[in-house]
């Protein structure tokens, strides 16, 4: 007896994010990550046939970053526990992702914000973590940590808490104003 056809699966957000035009597409990655090269690169490899692609090119790319494009990302963030201006889809995302550090005590407002300024002299780029569902006083124990690495330690760090970022802010755009832009 043949088996029944499995049911196929589609992926609303991802199949509207192949869908949209490269104008678009690069607007939505942009907002995920602000290197260009990294935006265009995935706008143009489209379409992905599931987020394992999605996802393999996205860390492929990221990876292929020169420094410069890894600066050009960064100074799209706003340092940790300041509030990020605007209302595009980043900066309200930043608003959200960086939620403990806003609810913070004022020493440790205070402790970011000194720390923020020593990590700058240091490394000279703002200091970048995937603050989503940190506590500041978190946030606050790895900047200090952070601060003890050697430059490319640090670079090499930057880069990983960068695509944790592009990943995150990717899969919000595919689940949630994607996605129901399908429905």
């Amino acid at each position: 007896m043949p088996m029944p056809a499995s049911p196929v699966f589609t992926d609303p957000g991802l199949t509207r994010f192949n869908a949209l035009d490269a104008a678009e597409a690069r607007r939505a990655l942009l907002a995920c990550c602000a290197a260009t090269r990294w935006a265009d690169a995935l706008a143009a490899a489209r379409p992905y046939p599931d987020r394992t692609a999605l996802r393999a090119r996205a860390d492929a790319e990221l990876t292929a970053l020169t420094w410069n494009d890894i600066t050009e990302a960064l100074d799209a963030h706003p340092r940790i526990g300041d509030r990020a201006a605007g209302d595009d889809r980043s900066a309200a995302w930043s608003r959200g992702e960086q939620s403990g550090a806003a609810a913070a005590p004022d020493d440790v407002r205070a402790a970011l914000a000194a720390g923020n300024l020593a990590y700058e002299r240091r490394f000279g780029h703002v200091f970048l973590i995937r603050a989503a569902g940190l506590s500041a006083e978190r946030m606050l124990a790895a900047l200090r940590a952070r601060l003890e690495h050697e430059p490319e330690e640090e670079r090499a760090e930057v880069r990983r808490q960068l695509g944790g970022i592009a990943w995150l802010r990717l899969e919000r755009l595919l689940d949630g104003e994607l996605a129901e832009a399908e429905g």
